[in-house]
């Protein structure tokens, strides 16, 4: 009898299943615009990015819920000082199996990919 030995697997990373993010904001738009930009694209989340283009996290629909009165408030008040979901983000070299831990463990739809200087260069989805 032959036994014929298995190759073993390629291991899947975040690079293989990120696509490019469509939607990123400033980090200095304010949260009535923020608000806007996501009703008007049917989008649940946007990217956001610090004055030096770096990622600074993804905001969604749930952390603008608070603000959904619209008041003096929202129009004074920037993306960078609410609440979202900030560092850590994913790297491309990063296993998918432990990409998909980490979003079921921090409760995250999408989770921003980083290249080794903070730059966005992707988006992972659940």
């Amino acid at each position: 009898m032959t036994v014929i030995p298995e190759h073993p697997a390629t291991t899947a990373t975040v690079g293989d299943l990120m696509k490019r993010p469509d939607l990123q904001i400033s980090d200095d738009v304010m949260v009535d615009t923020a608000m806007d930009i996501l009703q008007s694209s049917g989008e649940d989340h946007v990217l956001v990015r610090d004055e030096n283009g770096r990622c600074a996290g993804v905001l969604t629909r749930l952390h603008l819920a608070p603000f959904q009165a619209r008041s003096w408030y929202t129009e004074r008040t920037a993306v960078r000082d609410i609440v979202l979901d900030r560092a850590p983000f994913a790297t491309a070299d990063l296993p998918a199996t432990a990409a998909a831990a980490t979003m079921r463990s921090r409760g995250l739809d999408a989770w921003p990919v980083v290249d080794h200087d903070g730059y966005v260069i992707g988006l992972l989805s659940s």
